[in-house]
């Protein structure tokens, strides 16, 4: 927040600032994050890194690197989240455990942990509400979970949150990498946040927007599922056992992978994600609810509607997308629906 300086004519000479004014103002401008884009480039983080270098004993805003590594539970390498970071990371990184740092006593997988939980792990990784946060994914996978991290940020109010565009490219850039275990970090006093529901879209939510659908008048709130095409028209099995496929009625088809450059991983420019969604029939000014297996290809959708400028008025994740609506919904429902 920035300070207000109140300066009355005896506290300081004409054209001076008196020490306490310069002192806010320079704290101000500590507090100003020199990023300005939602995704930035390996240059721009590299800049911030050198300017916001983590210290050990100054108090003052960082710039703090955040590995998002995560993979599917039938990942034909077995690869997991923290073997991939100590493989390779940005120097001085800290890695966010999408399936600790969740409400673990729901049946459904990394769904948004309690405030206290996040409180605690932002405690444990040396992050402080003033420092700048760039969340990066695998080189693997490019962007994948790190916008699922990123929107759990902005979701408990942090109030500066970026995406690297992306980690492949830093690499390729030979910009300083390390390895091994994470550093153990100077705990902070993060303060216990405030949850912004507004983000979120709920099972009940989301169930009203599909019983309503079809029906004249309805609000026009839009469903985007990022699955692969397969498994949204129920011909291709969910990665979890057990898991029946298809998709939400009334729902549209956008995979990820379509959301990203093929050769790169990194998300497309903005106005080829325009072109995107214009061709799928969404309205960029209608709200948009974004779906997928987990909540967490979902925010890559997400992440591509801000880049795009669509769903101006609203636009939310639901948490328990596909996991959590086919365990919930009845048979009687038909609120599964498998299409060629």
């Amino acid at each position: 927040m920035a300070a207000t300086l109140l300066i009355r004519p005896h506290s300081a000479r004409p054209g001076q600032f008196s020490r306490a004014a310069l002192s806010a103002t320079l704290l101000t401008s500590r507090r100003q994050s020199t990023l300005r884009n939602f995704l930035v480039t390996p240059a721009e983080l590299r800049e911030a890194l050198r300017k916001g270098a983590p210290s050990g004993i100054s108090p003052d805003p960082k710039t703090i690197a955040v590995c998002a590594s995560w993979f599917l539970p039938n990942d034909p390498h077995k690869r997991t989240g923290y073997e991939v970071y100590k493989q390779a990371h940005i120097k001085r990184a800290r890695f966010f455990d999408l399936d600790k740092v969740a409400d673990t006593s729901s049946p459904y997988p990394h769904m948004l942990p309690s405030p206290e939980v996040f409180q605690e792990a932002m405690c444990n990784l040396g992050i402080n509400r003033e420092d700048t946060v760039v969340v990066y994914d695998s080189a693997e996978l490019g962007i994948f979970s790190a916008p699922r991290v990123a929107w759990t940020f902005k979701a408990f109010g942090h109030p500066a949150v970026h995406i690297l565009n992306n980690f492949k490219l830093w690499l390729k850039e030979k910009y300083p990498i390390e390895q091994g275990e994470q550093r153990r970090f100077n705990r902070t006093e993060y303060p216990v946040p405030t949850l912004d529901e507004s983000k979120i879209a709920d099972y009940e939510q989301v169930r009203v927007v599909a019983r309503d659908h079809n029906k004249e008048g309805r609000e026009e709130m839009q469903i985007l599922d990022a699955r692969p095409a397969g498994r949204f028209n129920g011909t291709d099995p969910e990665p979890r056992p057990g898991l029946e496929s298809g998709h939400i009625p009334g729902s549209i088809s956008v995979p990820f992978p379509d959301l990203l450059d093929p050769k790169t991983k990194a998300m497309l420019p903005p106005e080829d994600l325009r072109k995107l969604f214009e061709s799928k029939g969404i309205n960029p000014n209608q709200p948009i609810i974004s779906s997928c297996g987990t909540g967490v290809t979902a925010a890559v959708l997400d992440t591509a509607l801000i880049q795009a400028g669509f769903g101006k008025g609203v636009r939310q994740v639901y948490d328990g997308s596909w996991t959590e609506w086919a365990q919930r919904v009845a048979p009687s429902d038909n609120f599964i629906v498998k299409s060629e």
